[in-house]
């Protein structure tokens, strides 16, 4: 087999890996009736779509309350990630490192065993089954990207630009303003990006500290999934799929290359 008959076979695998999932759920969002051994659906409709975006559903309420906790996340994260990274940026601290490292610790271990004790806490203090304990599950584990990118953020904005407006008469709030959030604001963006697509997808935090009075479209999903309800499943999946896309392509854009070469640095 020559080199470009290899490249293309892989090509193909490639391409299957990817889009055949992808496809699968397309088929089983759309079918009514697909039973073995039949290959492909029987019979093809919109029955589950409309059950899904029922006003009175509980799918569209799943969703709602994924998107409203994302958003709080997201607020919640950058109200840390903002005035942390630009200490950590601007700022001389002794032990700079050691603290980006101390943001990493919640990846360093498995989430599962980190969640339970998580729940276990937060029953003390009345947090299970609530929005606001599954806000903040979500915001510990958001910090981790938002700070580093925060500050790399930060440290991309040249220092001599913020020295010339200080030059200039303008006072530390103008300058921070004017100046430096304009200029980091791109990666921030980013970083508000990811927590949302990270707090949206998130299953086990919200298993474990939101269940059952707390359903998100991921819950929803593996309800669904569990119970042979595969149009259902597919469905809020596709759903969950569509933000993700077209929320990479906006961090693609607001990412620029020298901010991801300031991150860790």
């Amino acid at each position: 087999m020559g080199e470009s008959a290899a490249r293309t076979v892989l090509l193909v695998l490639l391409a299957f890996a990817i889009f055949g999932p992808l496809a699968n759920l397309v088929l089983w969002g759309f079918a009514e009736r697909w039973y073995f051994p039949h290959k492909l659906p029987q019979e093809f409709g919109l029955t589950y779509w409309a059950r899904v975006f029922a006003p009175r559903g509980s799918a569209l309420a799943s969703l709602w309350t994924s998107v409203g906790i994302a958003t709080l996340t997201v607020l919640l994260t950058l109200s840390v990630a903002v005035p942390a990274g630009y200490a950590l940026a601007r700022l001389k601290l002794p032990a700079r490192t050691l603290i980006l490292l101390v943001f990493l610790l919640p990846q360093a271990v498995p989430n599962l065993p980190v969640y339970v004790n998580i729940a276990r806490v937060f029953y003390e203090f009345n947090l299970n089954g609530t929005i606001l304990g599954v806000v903040l599950v979500h915001a510990s584990h958001g910090l981790v990207l938002a700070v580093w990118i925060a500050s790399a953020a930060f440290a991309a904005v040249d220092a001599s630009l913020e020295e010339a407006a200080r030059n200039m008469g303008a006072s530390p709030w103008r300058c921070w303003t004017t100046v430096t959030l304009p200029l980091a604001l791109p990666g921030l963006i980013a970083s508000a990006i990811f927590v949302f697509l990270e707090s949206l997808d998130e299953f086990t935090g919200t298993y474990f500290v939101g269940v059952p009075d707390v359903t998100t479209m991921p819950l929803l999903m593996f309800n669904a999934s569990m119970g042979g309800n595969y149009q259902i499943a597919s469905i809020t999946a596709l759903l969950l799929l569509a933000p993700s896309i077209l929320f990479m392509l906006l961090v693609e854009r607001f990412l620029k290359a020298d901010v991801l070469a300031m991150i860790g640095r």
